[in-house]
């Protein structure tokens, strides 16, 4: 006897935003270039992807303006959308004057709705303080003419009664959309459609799902926010990502194909975007997520290595992991300095800093931890 096909009708069908250009692309020790970036959004667009978000703005001389330009030439930039970290009301209007001069159209706020990470990052737990730092910088942008899509970074740790106020004084200020961020792997499914349902909820909501994969549930936490009535699913190419990867693109449409029926989308693309993510990353032939690969607790952000605990659910300790500095371009005199600790070792941080830079451009950029740090300030000899 032949059992009968089953398969649930999503309530609506998801759009789907990609964020290898971004969050991949800050994983650390990952560097893509130009002609990568506009060779993966190409295939995300011919794919069927929505919107391809690339890089992030923080005002002159950005890091990523090489990838947001690139990205534009290849897609347009009404089909790309780049980060603006939100911290005060001057850094927004540095940032978004930086966005203008770069022909960018839609803009994604990351913003620190958890009290641990507002704390952490704004100086301020105070609820009322995130909100209203929120409502300045979507009205800034608004009055500008950007798209606007507003974050609660760390979201998913963030309790109910925090986070819908802060979400509807969003998009009573103007804003687009409202991306939850599962900034740390954190809630099962059915915990999440209980969080997403709660934010449909609001008047005039329109939300995305942005979840990592630490915990393997990137793929199923998203296909729950969907259910709950989420509008857009973030994901990358191969799962690549901080903090144990993202929701890996290709697993995402293969299970909407599968499980929804969805016909949408092209998928004779994704091995090859696969191999050209994975080369542009120099990850080898596959990325891993979970939390027992080397990547899972690297970092390249100071505030990360100093405040583990704001970005890990689990101690990499406790699944007999270490945590790691990984860099390669971007490195500052507060990582060496963490990367020095306890070594015994005393140079002189702000005169070694721009000589290892120096020597990093010199060899191509090679991935640098901990222990090259250290060998290389053993191997420094000041002018």
């Amino acid at each position: 006897m032949v059992r009968a096909e089953r398969r649930e009708r999503a309530p609506s069908p998801p759009r789907i935003s990609d964020a290898t250009l971004r969050d991949s692309a800050h994983m650390a020790g990952v560097e893509f270039g130009p002609e990568d970036a506009a060779a993966i959004a190409e295939l995300l667009v011919r794919t069927g992807v929505e919107l391809v978000e690339v890089g992030m703005v923080s005002g002159p001389d950005s890091k990523d303006t090489d990838l947001v330009l690139a990205t534009h030439e290849a897609v347009g930039p009404e089909r790309s959308m780049t980060l603006v970290v939100v911290r005060d009301r001057r850094q927004v209007a540095r940032a978004l004057d930086e966005a203008e001069r770069l022909g960018v159209r839609h803009l994604m706020y990351s913003i620190p709705t958890s009290e641990r990470h507002a704390r952490l990052k704004l100086d301020s737990a105070s609820p009322k303080y995130v909100e209203k730092l929120a409502r300045s910088a979507i009205t800034q942008a608004k009055d500008r003419g950007f798209h606007v899509t507003f974050s609660g970074e760390d979201g998913a740790r963030t309790p109910k009664e925090r986070l819908v106020p802060y979400v509807t004084a969003g998009f009573e200020a103007g804003a687009d959309r409202f991306r939850i961020a599962e900034t740390v792997a954190y809630l099962s499914p059915w915990q999440m459609e209980e969080v997403v349902a709660d934010l449909v909820a609001i008047d005039g909501s329109e939300i995305e799902i942005h979840s990592h994969n630490m915990l393997g549930m990137a793929v199923a936490n998203s296909l729950a926010a969907v259910r709950a009535g989420a509008q857009w699913i973030s994901a990358t190419v191969g799962g690549i990502g901080e903090r144990g990867g993202n929701a890996p693109l290709a697993e995402l449409l293969t299970s909407l194909r599968v499980i929804h029926g969805d016909t949408r989308f092209d998928l004779t693309h994704l091995t090859e975007l696969s191999r050209i993510a994975l080369r542009g990353a120099g990850l080898g032939d596959a990325f891993q997520s979970g939390p027992t690969t080397p990547h899972a607790f690297s970092y390249e952000l100071p505030g990360q290595l100093s405040h583990p605990e704001a970005y890990e659910t689990l101690p990499a300790e406790l699944v007999g992991n270490t945590r790691e500095l990984r860099v390669r371009s971007r490195l500052t005199p507060a990582l060496v300095t963490w990367a020095l600790a306890d070594s015994g070792l005393l140079v002189d941080v702000d005169a070694f800093t721009p000589w290892l830079v120096q020597r990093q451009e010199r060899a191509g950029r090679p991935l640098l931890d901990r222990d090259a740090i250290r060998k290389a300030a053993v191997e420094f000899r000041p002018a």
